[in-house]
């Protein structure tokens, strides 16, 4: 699956977890590799550890109020995510659902995931990340972004990956992530043009 959008289109790759000790960044730095090995995005890397995220929030809901009074400490997250043509989310499984950091990130924005495509690299010991996925699917939904079907899955992390962060069997994983990550360049720049040129409707 391929598009005719020439421009590189900016990708934001985010680290979900939080968690002291977490294998979360192994993770990040693999997807971010293949992401920039692809050729098609300009590829930010967020991670949400460097991101101070209350979970406490406005009294308004961002759907309502667009661009609430945020933290100061947020300013920087909230840029790069409304800079970002697309997503791609590295989350594990907590308790078979996300880190309530992802969901702190989410609920603090609105308008900086409308009509953006987002790709899913999931890690845990049993599922791979895939109860976390679909639950963000449905979250996702909600706030009017499209969730690629294609997603990577790393069931027992801790047994695939080298000590220096690399793959011990690299190829399945690979080919999987060029599928996800020509998916979502095509639906990144069909929204990204869709965004510039016709008005969503209003709810």
């Amino acid at each position: 699956m391929t598009s005719q959008h020439t421009t590189p289109l900016r990708l934001a790759v985010i680290t979900a977890s939080v968690r002291e000790g977490r294998f979360a960044p192994v993770v990040t730095n693999w997807i971010t590799a293949r992401a920039a090995d692809h050729g098609r995005f300009t590829v930010d890397t967020v991670d949400l550890a460097d991101h101070p995220l209350p979970l406490s929030l406005p009294a308004v809901p961002p759907v309502l109020d667009p661009d609430p009074e945020r933290p100061a400490a947020m300013a920087g997250l909230t840029a790069r995510l409304r800079d970002a043509d697309a997503f791609i989310v590295v989350t594990p499984d907590y308790n078979r659902s996300f880190p309530a950091s992802i969901k702190a990130a989410i609920d603090w924005h609105y308008t900086e995931w409308q009509h953006k495509a987002i790709g899913f690299v999931g890690y845990s010991g049993a599922s791979g990340g895939l109860l976390a996925i679909e639950q963000l699917r449905q979250v996702f939904n909600e706030l009017h972004a499209h969730t690629v079907r294609d997603y990577i899955a790393f069931p027992r992390y801790y047994t695939l990956f080298e000590a220096d962060g690399t793959l011990k069997e690299p190829k399945e994983p690979a080919d999987a992530a060029r599928t996800m990550l020509d998916q979502l360049h095509w639906w990144a720049s069909i929204l990204h043009d869709a965004r510039r040129d016709r008005p969503y409707p209003a709810a």
